[in-house]
């Protein structure tokens, strides 16, 4: 579904990084950062002309090459790893930063991942997230709908339990990224620290 969704010269959610990314990369440590389903690179990039050392993972591989592209044409330079979520290793201790932007997963799934990525962080390490909240099925502006692809806040920050909650929000804001999130969408925001 991915790969045909980005075989295509646009990109699907614009170049420009996220919002809510944008306004906490600051919190995030210098070091290295990894960006989960990170798609076609917009985040990556950003995250990379900060100085932070950047690897990207999508199991896309449609996706990817266009972030690779992104990032020569913005003269930056990304890591790309083409792998399911489910499968990829996530190092213990090794990122400042972990981020994950729409990056919808099942709960099977969640559970699995989550403890890796509190274990990945390094001490004073941050995990940012900003998803559809379950009242997007309200919305006809982007997101899965799927109840279990999306999770209530309450049920992020349990299967997070041992990261301390800088921000935790459910709101509504418009979006404007790419032809897929487009209008009022209900979101769940978060800023984790271990």
């Amino acid at each position: 579904m991915w790969d045909e969704r980005f075989n295509q010269s646009e990109y699907v959610y614009g170049t420009e990084p996220n919002e809510f990314l944008v306004s906490l990369a600051e919190q995030i440590p210098q070091g290295k950062v990894l960006c989960l389903a990170e798609g076609e690179g917009r985040n990556a990039c950003f995250l990379a002309s900060l100085g932070y050392q950047v690897t990207a993972v999508d199991q896309s591989s449609v996706g990817l090459a266009k972030a690779k592209q992104l990032a020569q044409e913005k003269g930056v330079k990304i890591t790309t790893v083409q792998s399911n979520l489910a499968d990829f290793d996530i190092v213990a201790d090794a990122w400042e930063g972990i981020v994950s932007i729409f990056c919808h997963l099942p709960s099977g799934l969640r559970q699995q991942l989550y403890p890796k990525v509190y274990q990945g962080l390094k001490p004073g390490g941050v995990f940012i997230l900003e998803g559809f909240a379950p009242e997007q099925l309200q919305y006809n502006t982007g997101g899965p709908k799927d109840l279990d692809l999306l999770p209530k806040l309450e049920m992020l920050q349990s299967e997070l339990p041992s990261l301390n909650w800088l921000i935790a929000n459910n709101l509504e804001r418009n979006l404007d990224e790419g032809a897929y999130h487009q209008g009022k969408a209900a979101l769940i925001q978060l800023l984790g620290q271990k």
